[in-house]
């Protein structure tokens, strides 16, 4: 009887079928990382799965996830998502800050409120609680573009610099103003400096 199974690897096939994982019924724990599985995931019904890691896949649609976890898999207590685009981290994604992660962990606990760990971090007691309360809220809902809209508008990038030092030719100094402020509450300062390099 397995209760263990890892599938792993990078996989050059567009089909991912986890059919044979219907004669797993007794499987506890399940490692798919790194599979390039997409929001067309679906898994069989699991009733003693209680781990399970979908690790640097290709999730982009959380909501549908965890509700089709919540069918099939409802022993579920530890969940891992990181690395996928469905899972707000800033080391993955620049756009994305620590708030966002916090409403991430929200909404999941919502939809899934039987975690005790999710993407390796305990499930605090108030993460639990703010869950029952504003889990519903917490879904991040993107303005759809219209065909228009991407028709219409050249795709801009964000510089800090004025549009004047742009050009390659140009060659001068110029001063401009920043966006943001850089606060540094998440930098680990000078670690790496050594004292014979100061």
């Amino acid at each position: 009887m397995e209760k263990y199974l890892s599938l792993s690897g990078n996989h050059s096939s567009n089909k991912r079928s986890l059919e044979g994982l219907s004669a797993f019924r007794s499987l506890e724990e399940l490692i798919l990382d790194n599979n390039q599985l997409g929001d067309d995931l679906v898994l069989p019904g699991l009733p003693r799965l209680h781990t399970l890691t979908l690790n640097k896949n290709r999730i982009t649609d959380l909501e549908y996830l965890l509700d089709h976890l919540a069918e099939v898999t409802p022993a579920l207590e530890y969940l891992s998502l990181l690395g996928n685009v469905a899972c707000p981290n800033e080391l993955v994604s620049l756009e994305k800050d620590e708030e966002d992660y916090k409403r991430y962990r929200c909404f999941v606990l919502y939809k899934l409120p039987n975690l005790k760990f999710l993407d390796a971090q305990k499930v605090t007691r108030q993460e639990r609680e703010e869950a029952l309360v504003r889990g519903a809220f917490m879904k991040v809902v993107k303005p759809k573009a219209s065909s228009e809209d991407v028709a219409g508008s050249p795709e801009l990038h964000y510089t800090p610099l004025p549009s004047a030092s742009r050009e390659l030719t140009s060659h001068q100094g110029v001063l401009g103003k920043c966006r943001y402020i850089y606060y540094g509450k998440n930098s680990e300062g000078n670690r790496f400096i050594r004292d014979d390099q100061l």
